[in-house]
């Protein structure tokens, strides 16, 4: 408990670093949400100064600073100038979408890249070995974006899969189980996309982690004992690979969130990532932080899963955290 103790404390500290780091960067930025009305000559200076006034943008940034993290620590992320709205159910609606879809990837990634990164181990330097490797190697050499737009563009030319938003235009008048369907259609493509570039990264891992666990002395006294070569590496060889593999979860949970706000856009699924786009791109100051607050906020909470996943599972280090001060 002392080790998961310090651990939400750093998870904190790092929480308020993103925050200060966020408001510093957006104070840098140029321009800001009213820049288009100092445009129309029917909007007075003194309407522009009486709004900026009442989102609280005239006040010195340490102050504006100060006020946002004791009303987020009510839970009260700030005003959406942009839509009028509270800031936190605005991301809520929409941080829904983007953990359905990173969820369903990830669990395609490692469905698929745990038993191909166990089975390309235990036949080093064979055929299929040499192939999921050259695979592997492409994927990894090219940008997620451009292997987005590719895949893509072959949908719209085939017309494969729908494409755009996660509903159909009939949806309403769909039953319960097409209306899953419908979904799951629009889910595929950056589903996909993600489950591949997260796949490759962890598909190396596992095959490097039971390529070291297959050097280990009982898996030849395993073998001389006759146990299958398939019982072998599933039922032994991979829960001691399994360390490396769950200190991996928080890093590819972390990938996913960063990378599906870009495939979100790509292919215009929407979750936080055509959300936060759009709030930069019209200087919505609060909604800009509070996305990328729940971002990191994500990323930190798959690394504490992880923890706890890897302290119930080797118990060599639940005997260290008990052991340690």
């Amino acid at each position: 408990m002392n080790y998961l103790g310090r651990r939400l404390i750093r998870a904190i500290l790092l929480l308020v670093g993103v925050s200060a780091l966020c408001f510093a960067f957006t104070e840098m930025a140029p321009g800001s949400f009213f820049d288009e009305m100092r445009l129309n000559p029917q909007v007075s200076p003194e309407t522009i100064a009486s709004l900026r006034a009442h989102y609280g943008l005239d006040q010195p940034l340490i102050v504006r600073y100060e006020r946002w993290v004791e009303a987020a620590a009510h839970g009260d992320l700030g005003y959406s100038i942009a839509y009028n709205s509270p800031v936190a159910p605005l991301l809520w609606s929409r941080a829904k979408n983007t953990l359905l879809l990173t969820t369903v990837a990830m669990l395609l990634a490692w469905l698929i890249s745990l038993p191909l990164g166990v089975w390309a181990a235990a036949r080093a330097g064979r055929i299929f070995d040499k192939v999921s490797g050259i695979t592997s190697s492409l994927l990894l050499s090219v940008p997620e974006v451009v292997f987005a737009i590719a895949l893509l563009a072959i949908v719209v030319r085939w017309r494969i899969l729908p494409f755009g938003g996660m509903r159909s235009a009939d949806f309403d008048s769909l039953s319960m189980c097409a209306r899953w369907k419908d979904v799951a259609a629009h889910m595929l493509l950056p589903g996909l996309i993600l489950a591949l570039a997260d796949g490759t990264i962890i598909f190396r891992h596992v095959r490097a982690s039971v390529l070291d666990a297959l050097e280990e002395p009982f898996v030849r006294a395993s073998h001389n004992l006759g146990i299958s070569r398939t019982r072998l590496l599933f039922r032994h060889v991979l829960p001691v690979a399994a360390s490396p593999a769950i200190s991996l979860f928080g890093l590819s949970l972390a990938g996913l969130i960063s990378g599906s706000l870009l495939v979100e856009v790509v292919c215009g699924w929407p979750g936080l990532g055509p959300l936060i786009l759009e709030a930069t791109l019209s200087r919505d100051f609060y909604l800009v932080i509070g996305g990328l607050i729940l971002s990191a906020l994500f990323m930190i909470a798959g690394n504490l899963v992880a923890d706890v996943m890897l302290i119930a599972a080797d118990p060599r280090i639940r005997a260290g955290v008990q052991d340690a001060p």
